[in-house]
């Protein structure tokens, strides 16, 4: 998410912790205390039963979900944060029982809902962080949970393009 902080000007967040935020600046990345440091949005975002997201995922998001409903996905389209390696591939999925039929899906179609996952991931770390109703101790717990399943994504790796849009387990 972009952010605009009083002093550094826009930057994007990189990762959040507990009490700091690891955020790209133009000048240079820079760690903050969001709380206290006057961070506000820097993009329009929408608001969704108390979820809070960028703009633009959002509108990206629904048209997706539209076009893949009404399947009018074109099969040539070039997915953006997908390595090139992998565009126009097929994830296959073979049961050990041959009598049955493989489960093919198109990599761009994993490949959104994998990101799918890391985006709301990020969310549910921000509102851990954010809410006023959990215990330092009860944030700490969640966050590791939220740590683990990051680790656990970490074998989708290889489908990103670049490498800071990957998985890390560390904060």
């Amino acid at each position: 998410m972009k952010v605009r902080h009083p002093q550094y000007g826009v930057g994007t967040v990189r990762s959040l912790t507990e009490h700091t935020a690891e955020i790209a600046f133009d000048d240079a990345p820079r760690t903050v205390a969001p709380p206290s440091s006057g961070l506000e949005p820097a993009e329009a975002t929408a608001t969704l039963s108390e979820l809070q997201l960028p703009l633009a995922n959002l509108i990206r998001d629904t048209a997706h979900a539209v076009v893949e409903a009404l399947g009018l996905e074109q099969k040539d389209v070039v997915v953006e944060g997908l390595a090139s390696r992998w565009q126009r591939g097929t994830l296959i999925m073979q049961s050990a029982d041959t009598s049955l039929q493989p489960k093919e899906v198109p990599l761009e179609t994993f490949f959104h809902k994998i990101v799918m996952i890391r985006n709301n991931l990020r969310v549910l770390e921000q509102k851990v962080n954010a809410s006023d109703k959990l215990s330092d101790a009860d944030k700490f717990d969640l966050q590791q949970y939220i740590t683990r399943c990051y680790g656990s994504l970490t074998t989708f790796n290889i489908l990103f393009k670049n490498k800071d849009d990957q998985f890390r387990t560390g904060g």
